[in-house]
C-alpha cells in the first residue's frame, strides 16, 4: 500500500489504513471481496492475539476446511511493509502490525490532531458522499428531575449516561439535542404554592429555590396526609353505616366538609386556574421554574453537563394530548374499560407481554402515556430527529414499550421506529453523611470534602497544589461519575464513599492521578512542541513502548465500538487499561536523565498517551486536572 504515508492525517481512523491494506492483500488470495473482508476484521482483546483478527468461516468458508484455508492464506499472503505474516490460530488469522510504520503513523497523527484524535464526523452525516446534506439530528433525554422533590440517585445516573451519550454522537459528528424533561406540572404545584403562602420565604427561594421548594412541599404534606387519613378513614365509617342501614347524611355532610376545606382540595383547585391559564397562578409557576432551572444548570455545570432545552411536562399542550386520544380511539387502538380508556395490548400475541395500558383515567384526566405520546410526536415535529434516546431507569421498561408500541399502531411507525430506550440498573444505599439525600448538591458537597480529607494526608504534595479545594470538588465529582460508569449500566451498584475516594484501584481519583503524572512529566521534561515533532520515534524499540503505541491506535476503535455498545465503561475499561500499561512503563521509559534525543522520542509517546487519556476522559465528561494529590 504505496503511499499510505502521505494518507496518514487524512484518515479519521490510522487502524483503518491497515485494514484497507489486509483486506486488499487477501482479497485475490481467497476470492473474496475486500469490501467483505475488511467488515469482518475484528478487534483482538489481547495483544498476544494480534492486533486484527479474521474468524476465516465468517467468509462463509465451510467450518471443515476453515483451518485448512486459514493456512493457506496464511502461506500465500504477500510480504508486506505494514504487517507481519499472519499467525494462524485454529480457523482464526492473527495479524500483528509492524512496530515501525505503526509508530511513526500513530504519535505524530495524534500529537497532530489532538482533541479531534478519536473522532469521526463522518459517521453522523446524512449522506456520508454527500457532506452538503447535513448531519443526522439525535434528541437525547435525560436526568428529568422533579421540581420540588428530591433529585435521587435515578436522576443521577440518568444525568451521567446521557451526558456521556450527548459527548459521544457528538464526536461521531451528529447534531446532538440535549433535552431535561422536567416533572414541572401537576397538583404538587397547587400544594407548592399554597404552601408558599404559609411558609414562603423570599430570601430562602432565592438562595435555594430547589431546597426551599421541597422544605415547603414537605411540611404542606405534614398537614395534607393526616387530612387525607381522617377523610379515609370517614369514607370506611360510611360504608359501614351504608351498608348497616343507619343513617348517614351527617356522615356525608362531615367528608363533603373535610374534602371542600382540605389542603388538597386547594391544591386541585390551584392547579385547575393554572390549567385554565390564570395569569397570577401562572405567574408564581414560571418563577418556581424559573428559579429551580438556574439552580440546575449550575449543578450540571459541575458535572461538565448542559442543555439546549429545558422541556417538561408543562410543555405539552393539552390540545396536542386530547389529539392523541382522539386518535388512539378513532384508529380502534384504545377502548373503554369501566369508564376509563385503556390500550389493550394483550389481544395481540406478539405484544401480549406488554399487558394494558392506561391512557386516561374514570376522572378524565390523562396520565403520563397520553403525554408522552404528545411529547414525542411534537418533538417529531419541531425538530425532525433522526433518533431519540431515553435515558431512563429500567423500572420503565415497561412503559417506554408500551409507549413505543402505541405510537406505532397510532400510525407513527416513522417516530416510533427513532426512539431507543436507554436504561440503567439502581443505586443501593446513597445516602451522604447527613442522612439521605435529597439533591445532588448533597452528593457533590460531601464526596467533595472526603476527597479533600483524602488529599490532606499527604502535606507536602497538598501543598503544590494551587487551588485544593477546586482540585478536590473536581476529583470528587470524577469519583461519583467513574464509579457510576464502572460496571454495565443494566447492573445497580452500591453506593460508596470510602471506595469511590481511594486513589487505589480502578476509580476516579486514580485515573485523574494517572493524567496528573503525565502533566508532571511533561512539566519536568521543559521540551517544547518543535522538539516532540522533530523526535526520532525509530528509538522507541522497547516491548513496552511499542504495545503503549499499539493501545494508543486503537482508540479510535474503542469510540466506534462504544456507539453500538452505549455504554461508558468501554471507554473506561480502555482508559484504565491504557493507565495500567503506563504505570509499568515508568521505570523503562525514563524521560528525565535519559539521552537527548531518547528524551524527545519517549516525551513525544508520554504526550500522545496523555492527549489520547484526556480526550477519553472528556468523553466521560470529566475535567481532567494537571495536578493531583496521592498518598
Amino acid at each position: 500500500m504505496s503511499g499510505h504515508d502521505a494518507t496518514a492525517f487524512e484518515a479519521n481512523n490510522p487502524v483503518d489504513i491497515y485494514r484497507s491494506h489486509i483486506s486488499e492483500s487477501l482479497a485475490p488470495i481467497t476470492d473474496k471481496s475486500a469490501s467483505e473482508i475488511y467488515d469482518r476484521l475484528s478487534w483482538t482483546q489481547t495483544f498476544d492475539k494480534g492486533d486484527l483478527g479474521l474468524a476465516v468461516p465468517s467468509l462463509k468458508i465451510p467450518p471443515k476446511e476453515a483451518a485448512l484455508k486459514a493456512q493457506e492464506w496464511s502461506e500465500r499472503f504477500p510480504e508486506s511493509n505494514l504487517v507481519e505474516k499472519p499467525v494462524v490460530a485454529g480457523t482464526f488469522l492473527q495479524f500483528f502490525f509492524k512496530p515501525e510504520p505503526l509508530t511513526e503513523l500513530i504519535v505524530p497523527s495524534i500529537i497532530q490532531k489532538k482533541v479531534a484524535y478519536g473522532t469521526n464526523p463522518k459517521l453522523g452525516l446524512r449522506d456520508p458522499s454527500d457532506p452538503s446534506k447535513g448531519k443526522k439530528r439525535i434528541i437525547v433525554e435525560f436526568s428529568s428531575p422533579n421540581i420540588a422533590k428530591p433529585f435521587h440517585a435515578g436522576h443521577l445516573r440518568s444525568t451521567i449516561i446521557g451526558g456521556f451519550l450527548s459527548n459521544l454522537f457528538e464526536a461521531a459528528g451528529w447534531d446532538v439535542i440535549r433535552m431535561n424533561y422536567l416533572g414541572d406540572w401537576g397538583r404538587q404545584f397547587g400544594l407548592l404554592a399554597n404552601a408558599y403562602e404559609i411558609y414562603g420565604s423570599e430570601e430562602k427561594l432565592k438562595k435555594d429555590p430547589i431546597g426551599h421548594l421541597f422544605d415547603i412541599y414537605v411540611e404542606i404534606n405534614k398537614i395534607s396526609k393526616p387530612e387525607e387519613d381522617e377523610i379515609k378513614e370517614k369514607r370506611e365509617e360510611l360504608k359501614q353505616a351504608v351498608a348497616d342501614k343507619r343513617d348517614a347524611l351527617a356522615l356525608e355532610r362531615e367528608i363533603s366538609d373535610l374534602e371542600s376545606n382540605s389542603v388538597n382540595e386547594k391544591a386541585r383547585q390551584y392547579f385547575k386556574k393554572l390549567e385554565d391559564g390564570d395569569e397570577s397562578a401562572l405567574a408564581v409557576w414560571t418563577r418556581f421554574r424559573d428559579l429551580s432551572i438556574e439552580k440546575y444548570k449550575q449543578t450540571y455545570a459541575r458535572l461538565n453537563i448542559h442543555y439546549d432545552h429545558y422541556s417538561g411536562e408543562s410543555q405539552v399542550e393539552m390540545e396536542r394530548m386530547e389529539r392523541a386520544a382522539k386518535q388512539l380511539e378513532e384508529s380502534g387502538v384504545s377502548e373503554n374499560s369501566q369508564g376509563a380508556v385503556i390500550v389493550d395490548l394483550t389481544k395481540n400475541p406478539k405484544t401480549k407481554k406488554l399487558g394494558k395500558a392506561l391512557v386516561r383515567k374514570k376522572d378524565g384526566s390523562t396520565l403520563y402515556l397520553t403525554r408522552d405520546i404528545g411529547e414525542a410526536v411534537k418533538r417529531h415535529e419541531l425538530y425532525n430527529f433522526d433518533k431519540m434516546i431515553y435515558v431512563v431507569a429500567s423500572q420503565q421498561d415497561l412503559h417506554l414499550a408500551q409507549l413505543f408500541k402505541i405510537l406505532e399502531l397510532m400510525g407513527h411507525q416513522d417516530v416510533a421506529e427513532k426512539c431507543q430506550h436507554v436504561n440503567f440498573g439502581m443505586v443501593q444505599n446513597m445516602s451522604t453523611r447527613k442522612g439521605t439525600v435529597k439533591f445532588l448538591d448533597d452528593i457533590l458537597r460531601d464526596v467533595g470534602e472526603k476527597m479533600h480529607e483524602v488529599m490532606q494526608k499527604n502535606q507536602a504534595k497538598y501543598e503544590q497544589v494551587e487551588n485544593p479545594e477546586q482540585t478536590a470538588d473536581t476529583l470528587g465529582i470524577t469519583a461519583v461519575m467513574v464509579q457510576d460508569m464502572t460496571g454495565k449500566r443494566i447492573n445497580g451498584y452500591e453506593f460508596s464513599l470510602e471506595r469511590m475516594t481511594s486513589f487505589e484501584g480502578d476509580t476516579g481519583p486514580y485515573l485523574q492521578y494517572a493524567h496528573a503524572r503525565l502533566c508532571s512529566i511533561t512539566r519536568k521534561a521543559g521540551l517544547t512542541s518543535q522538539d516532540l515533532e522533530s523526535a526520532d520515534l525509530s528509538l522507541l524499540s522497547e516491548s513496552h513502548a511499542i504495545n503503549l503505541i499499539r493501545a494508543l491506535s486503537s482508540w479510535p476503535d474503542v469510540v466506534q465500538n462504544t456507539l453500538k455498545t452505549q455504554e461508558p465503561v468501554t471507554v473506561l475499561s480502555y482508559l484504565f487499561k491504557m493507565t495500567h500499561m503506563l504505570s509499568s512503563s515508568y521505570d523503562v521509559l525514563k524521560v528525565v536523565g535519559s539521552e537527548a534525543e531518547l528524551k524527545k522520542a519517549r516525551m513525544a509517546l508520554y504526550e500522545a498517551a496523555r492527549q489520547v487519556l484526556n480526550n477519553g476522559m472528556k468523553l466521560l465528561g470529566l475535567d481532567p486536572v494537571e495536578r493531583s494529590v496521592r498518598l
